[in-house]
């Protein structure tokens, strides 16, 4: 679970990072949640767009694809969804406590 402290950190570096996923009117496939965990496996930190055509309420699906991957959601902005996974082995994002 993440402090407020860290999910503060953890926005101000999502803001200068560009959007790199979306989310279609197919939703969640097997082969989007292959591409977003090797996503969080390689970055930690990943925004997905969740494009119009998606009927489902967006933090719906945040809640949905921070279970599936195993991630915790940062934050939840229009239609964005910031997710955060801890790499274990190889940690890129530092986060302050």
């Amino acid at each position: 679970m993440l402090t407020q402290a860290e999910k503060k950190q953890l926005k101000a570096l999502a803001s200068v990072e560009k959007v790199r996923y979306q989310l279609g009117k197919n939703e969640i496939t097997d082969s989007l949640l292959e591409m977003l965990d090797k996503a969080l496996t390689a970055r930690e930190l990943i925004k997905i767009d969740v494009m119009s055509s998606v009927d489902d309420s967006i933090m719906e699906l945040a809640l949905d694809l921070s279970s599936k991957l195993h991630a915790e959601i940062v934050q939840v902005v229009g239609k964005v969804i910031i997710l955060y996974r801890k790499n274990k082995e190889k940690q890129r994002i530092k986060l302050k406590k």
